[in-house]
């Protein structure tokens, strides 16, 4: 008798995932976000969605006034396994401003999803892992909550 034996999940690490984007296997249009090894397609932008980005931009880069880095829609190495694109971070002022490397946990002073389609997700498994990675502050603006 054969022994039948479960499929082995191949997880990506970051540096998979990057060399993917770098070779042209995901390019700028593709909206994809590691996360503990898997890649997660993210839920495409609607207006309103955007308009609340925009809106706390503007007030983020007004409330810091110059002493911190406001990102958008940016990647955010956690570990060897997660690179997620947060809607918002507030980061640590750095010289380079990140042009280098990915901000990691300790460079984010605080990081926001907003979240209409993702709310569970982000609820369930975006915010635990940013906060086992260590990030300071996490906010969650639940856009079906008005």
């Amino acid at each position: 008798m054969a022994t039948v034996l479960a499929p082995t999940r191949h997880r990506l690490s970051v540096e998979d995932f990057q060399r993917m984007a770098q070779t042209g296997i995901l390019n700028d249009d593709d909206r994809i976000e590691l996360i503990a090894g898997d890649l997660i397609d993210m839920a495409p932008i609607g207006s309103e969605h955007a308009g609340v980005i925009d809106w706390l931009t503007r007030t983020l880069i007004l409330a810091t006034a110059q002493q911190a880095i406001v990102r958008i829609q940016s990647s955010l190495v956690l570990d060897d396994r997660s690179q997620p694109q947060p809607d918002v971070l507030v980061l640590r002022p750095r010289e380079d401003f990140y042009r280098r490397a990915h901000p990691r946990p300790d460079d984010v002073l605080l990081l926001i999803e907003v979240a209409d389609t993702s709310v569970r997700f982000d609820r369930e498994v975006k915010i635990p892992l940013y906060a086992r990675q260590g990030v300071p502050e996490v906010w969650l603006v639940d856009l079906t909550q008005r």
